[in-house]
């Protein structure tokens, strides 16, 4: 699936596209209205990330533009927060609208419904940590492109890919059972041995793997009274 994103702060733009490209998007920069309408022109993008503030054509008139001619989902990015530039951004077509600043999370969860809404569906990016490689639409994990596939189940998979968007990073206890199980769903036992399952599977990856690839394999950490995360460190397994 392809996003435009058109932005002239590039160290923003940058960020913005990094962020879709780790959900699973093809992502074209631009940095001005102009360009943007010539890259919508060419490319035909399922998703345009626009700002308001950009030199030669602002983003109003760019979102007036390509929504004269094409449903393309649009979502607005501005420093802007009054009502009445809120109301012109949707009335002109906007399929919805950001202010700065903003979290990823949340960039992500609006381009998500915009794309809902709009019958389109965005598949969940491969996910690649050391070696270690996670599919998470077809939940299949290998060592590298020509491993051998291992099959998960839906809440192995649910707690792998969360812990390979975090890597290197502790995630409590409490934060992984709502993540995978919901509010009331899960426990910490029910977690132990969600785990232990993962660790068999991720091993079973890379059967006869020599020290120099071993590195290179991540590993389920436990971190006594906390939780859990994703480390490339053997030893901390």
């Amino acid at each position: 699936m392809k996003a435009l994103v058109v932005d002239d702060d590039r160290v923003l733009a940058d960020v913005v596209a990094f962020t879709l490209r780790r959900e699973g998007f093809e992502v074209t920069k631009v940095y001005d209205g102009e360009a943007a309408l010539g890259e919508w022109t060419r490319d035909q993008p399922d998703l345009i990330v626009l700002d308001v503030n950009l030199p030669k054509l602002d983003g109003f008139a760019v979102c007036q533009q390509i929504r004269q001619q094409d449903d393309t989902p649009i979502l607005l990015l501005t420093v802007r927060d009054e009502e009445d530039d809120i109301v012109r951004g949707l009335e002109l077509g906007a399929d919805d609208y950001i202010t700065k600043p903003f979290s990823p999370r949340q960039l992500v969860a609006r381009a998500q419904a915009v794309l809902r809404r709009a019958g389109k569906k965005a598949a969940p990016a491969i996910r690649q940590v050391g070696q270690l490689m996670l599919d998470p639409s077809r939940r299949e994990i290998r060592q590298g492109q020509e491993g051998e596939a291992i099959s998960l189940t839906p809440l192995e998979n649910q707690l792998l890919d969360y812990l390979m968007l975090n890597v290197g990073h502790v995630l409590t206890t409490e934060a992984i059972i709502e993540h995978v199980w919901g509010l009331e769903g899960g426990d910490r036992d029910m977690l132990r041995q969600l785990v232990r399952r993962l660790r068999r599977k991720i091993a079973q990856t890379a059967p006869e793997t020599d020290a120099a690839e071993a590195k290179q394999i991540p590993h389920i950490e436990t971190i006594p009274g906390l939780g859990y995360g994703l480390s490339v460190d053997p030893e901390k397994a």
